[in-house]
């Protein structure tokens, strides 16, 4: 400002005003601000993850558990739309996919393993039998097998013959595995002793029928139609005991419960 004093010449005064307002916030603003931006955009990819199709999920749930199937040249690519009705699906989705099942069935016939271990445990009528019947899971699926361990344990000796104590065990089998869709093998088997018959009847025939007897009992007591996919006779050719060629052990009728599912 300027002021006058009599006669003298003007004064100029300058009055200078230190600034306020908003320079003591400073940039924490811009931190809140980028906070929310962020927050905003992992909801909206979670919504637009969530509207996916299944395969695409998985797929993208696979690249976070080993990105480095992703790192190469024609390796598994992640979809990042739904792919249309006629195109193929993603080779990993299908894979993850197929090991899902796999891991299923698995555990569908671990379970049946169990529970037919179970049964025959808690069976006083079929306690004595524990050595003679094996209950187990290997690369084709379950494996149930009744090994002779006398000349006439499960059949009559030299025949097809069920003995009753062994229909009543095929139904206790049947039973447990009647609920299920894998395709069910039945194979006969016998040691290496000839038969001697009259007739010609030889192992390979009496293998066979033996095993067709079992099927014709589970069928009977459980079993529904078209869940036995095949009826096998081996004679001698696959020895339980191959250093015992005439071991009794050897005579054995075998239930194979297949992984792969009837449906598909």
């Amino acid at each position: 400002m300027a002021s006058m004093t009599g006669g003298d010449a003007p004064v100029i005064r300058i009055v200078k005003k230190k600034g306020g307002g908003a320079a003591h916030h400073g940039g924490a603003w811009k931190v809140a601000y980028a906070d929310f931006v962020t927050a905003m955009m992992a909801f909206f990819l979670v919504m637009w993850i969530v509207g996916l199709s299944k395969p695409t999920r998985q797929a993208i749930a696979a690249y976070f558990k080993n990105p480095s199937l992703f790192e190469h040249n024609g390796g598994p690519k992640i979809l990042l739309a739904d792919p249309p009705a006629h195109a193929k699906a993603s080779p990993l989705a299908s894979s993850e996919k197929d090991k899902i099942v796999e891991a299923q069935l698995k555990a569908k016939l671990e379970e049946k393993q169990q529970a037919i271990l179970r049964e025959l445990k808690e069976t006083p009528e079929f306690k004595d039998l524990q050595d003679s019947i094996q209950v187990h899971m290997t690369d084709e699926g379950l494996r149930i097998e009744l090994m002779e361990k006398t000349s006439s344990l499960f059949f009559a000796s030299g025949s097809a013959k069920l003995n009753p104590r062994t229909i009543r065990l095929l139904q206790l089998i049947a039973l447990q595995l009647k609920d299920l869709k894998n395709p069910i093998i039945v194979e006969g088997h016998t040691d290496s002793r000839p038969l001697n018959a009259a007739n010609g009847y030889s192992n390979w025939e009496l293998s066979a029928d033996r095993a067709n007897a079992a099927r014709r009992a589970m069928e009977e007591h459980g079993l529904h139609h078209g869940q036995v996919l095949a009826v096998r006779g081996f004679a001698d050719r696959k020895l339980l005991r191959p250093q015992e060629p005439t071991h009794y052990s050897n005579r054995r009728v075998s239930i194979l419960v297949a992984y792969t599912s009837l449906g598909q």
